[in-house]
């Protein structure tokens, strides 16, 4: 699951020096999913102010199942630009061959 949910948190936000109660409640969606929240190894904002006067913010997260082998690198694209203010995430995942044997 992945997506903005413009909740400002310490949680993923270091430079954020609160917690919000909506962040107590996205976890409680999240984990009735059994997902967790994917850090990104280097935390930088997803989301970049246009104005000066304003910070840029960390709004942008990812959340994958609990121990998921499948998923197993996340990048901020900070290099794509687009017309967003937001940068773009992108996840790899891993497609396991799996063979079936037709008995018949």
């Amino acid at each position: 699951m992945v997506g903005d949910f413009n909740i400002r948190d310490n949680d993923w936000d270091p430079s954020y020096p609160h917690h919000s109660t909506h962040a107590d409640t996205l976890r409680e969606i999240t984990d009735s999913f059994n997902l967790e929240i994917f850090m990104f190894i280097n935390q930088i904002p997803t989301r970049y102010a246009d104005n000066t006067s304003k910070s840029n913010l960390v709004i942008d997260l990812m959340f994958i199942w609990a121990n998921s082998e499948e998923l197993n690198t996340h990048t901020i694209l900070l290099d794509l630009q687009t017309l967003s203010d937001h940068v773009s995430l992108m996840i790899n995942i891993i497609v396991k061959e799996k063979f079936i044997q037709d008995e018949q």
